[in-house]
C-alpha cells in the first residue's frame, strides 16, 4: 500500500480535540474535488472548553498537500479503481499530519470467502467449548 502524509486546515478547538485524543477516522475517507484533496467523515468531537466557536463534528476539512501529489493521487484512484483511505491523525513538529494511502477494496468473492472462514471458526469453536462441558 502506498501512502503519504499531508497536512491539515482546522480550527483551534479541533487542535485542542485532537491533542487530547478525540478524534476518530471510522467511516472517514478522502476526495479530490476541484484539484483540492478533502478528509471527508473524520469524527472530531468538540472540545469541551471552547463554548462559544464550537466546530461542526464531521465536517470536511482540507488537506494540504502539493498540487503534483494531488494529481498523482487522482490519477492513481481513477485508474485503477483505488481508494484514498486515510490511515492515521497524529502530531509532527507541533502540527497535525494526516497519513493517506491508496487501497484497493475487497471484492465481493473476497468477502464471501472471509465470511466462510470466520463461521468455519465460530463452528470449531462451539464444537470445542461443547466438548469440554
Amino acid at each position: 500500500m502506498e501512502s503519504h502524509e499531508a497536512g491539515i486546515s482546522l480550527l483551534g478547538s479541533e487542535v485542542k480535540s485532537l491533542y487530547l485524543g478525540h478524534g476518530h477516522l471510522n467511516d472517514a475517507f478522502c476526495r479530490v474535488l476541484n484539484g483540492e484533496i478533502y478528509l471527508i467523515n473524520a469524527d472530531i468531537e468538540p472540545y469541551e472548553k471552547a463554548n462559544v466557536f464550537q466546530h461542526e463534528r464531521r465536517r470536511d476539512r482540507k488537506l494540504l498537500m502539493h498540487r503534483k501529489e494531488i494529481n498523482t493521487l487522482d490519477r492513481k484512484a481513477m485508474e485503477k479503481g483505488l481508494s484514498l483511505i486515510p490511515l492515521s491523525l497524529y502530531f509532527k513538529n507541533g502540527r497535525v499530519k494526516v497519513n493517506v494511502g491508496l487501497g484497493k477494496g475487497k471484492a465481493l468473492y473476497d468477502k464471501r470467502d472471509k465470511i466462510a472462514q470466520d463461521d468455519e471458526r465460530r463452528e470449531v469453536e462451539r464444537i470445542r467449548s461443547q466438548k469440554f462441558d
